[in-house]
C-alpha cells in the first residue's frame, strides 16, 4: 500500500495550484490533512467509512465527536441557533470559536452528532478552508496528532504522524507552510440554557464575555 500523498498548496490561490484536483479528492470521500488559522487538521467529508477512518486513525472514542468546519450559518440552518449562538457567531465568524449547538435532524451521523445530540460547527478564515468548505459543503476537521501528542504545525509532521497511524493512499496532506505556534479554537456551547466555555483557546475568556458577559465557565471537581 502507498503511504500518504503530499501535495504543494502554498500557491493557493495561484492558478498552478491543484486545487481541483483536492476537491475531487474529498468528493470521492478522500482524507485529507490540511492547514488551518491555528493548527493543521485532519479531515474529509463527514460520510461514516470517512468518520471511522478519522477515529482509527487519531485513537478516538467513537462517542467524541468530530467537529464540522462550514462555509456558513446558512449551511447548517437545522442546528438549533439559540440567540446566544448567533451573537457569538456574528462577532466571531470566520474565527477561533468553535460552537456546539444542538442538533435535532438526523442529518448528522454518529461521530459528528454527540451522545447528547449536539454537533461543533466553526467558520474558518484561512483562505485554502474556504475554498473546500464553498466547493464540498462541511468538512470534519480534528487536530492532527495522536492522542497527547501537540498538534502538526506543518505539512511535514502532519505526515508523519499520517504514516504513523498506517493511512494509506487516501490520505493527502495538504503542504500550506508551516504554521505560527497558537492555541486551539475556544469552544463554546450554545446547546442548553446557560452558554458555557467548555475550551478556552485563540480567543480569551475575556473577549467572549463582551459578547455574552454571563457565560459559565466549567468548574474543577
Amino acid at each position: 500500500m502507498s503511504g500518504p500523498r503530499l501535495v504543494d498548496v502554498r500557491a493557493f490561490p495561484g492558478d498552478d495550484t491543484p486545487i481541483g484536483s483536492v476537491l475531487d479528492h474529498l468528493h470521492a470521500g478522500g482524507l485529507l490533512a490540511y492547514p488551518t488559522e491555528t493548527v493543521y487538521g485532519f479531515g474529509g467529508r463527514p460520510d461514516p467509512s470517512v468518520i471511522r477512518d478519522l477515529q482509527r486513525l487519531k485513537g478516538r472514542d467513537s462517542d467524541k465527536p468530530l467537529l464540522l468546519l462550514i462555509p456558513d450559518r446558512e449551511s447548517v440552518t437545522d442546528l438549533v441557533w439559540t440567540a446566544e449562538a448567533r451573537d457569538m457567531a456574528d462577532v466571531f465568524w470566520p474565527g477561533s470559536v468553535t460552537l456546539v449547538l444542538a442538533a435535532p435532524s438526523a442529518r448528522y451521523p454518529q461521530g459528528v452528532r454527540s451522545p447528547g445530540g449536539n454537533v461543533a460547527v466553526r467558520v474558518s478564515p484561512h483562505p485554502l478552508v474556504r475554498a473546500l468548505v464553498e466547493d464540498v459543503g462541511p468538512i470534519l476537521s480534528t487536530s492532527a496528532n495522536r492522542p497527547g501528542e501537540p498538534p502538526a504545525m506543518d505539512a511535514q509532521t502532519a505526515l508523519e504522524i499520517a504514516r504513523a497511524g498506517g493511512v494509506g493512499e487516501e490520505m493527502w496532506v495538504l503542504d500550506g507552510g508551516a504554521l505560527e505556534s497558537s492555541l486551539p479554537s475556544t469552544v463554546v456551547d450554545c446547546s442548553g440554557a446557560t452558554p458555557t466555555v467548555l475550551r478556552e483557546g485563540t480567543v480569551p475568556l475575556g473577549r467572549v464575555r463582551c459578547v455574552l458577559p454571563d457565560i459559565g465557565v466549567p468548574t474543577d471537581e
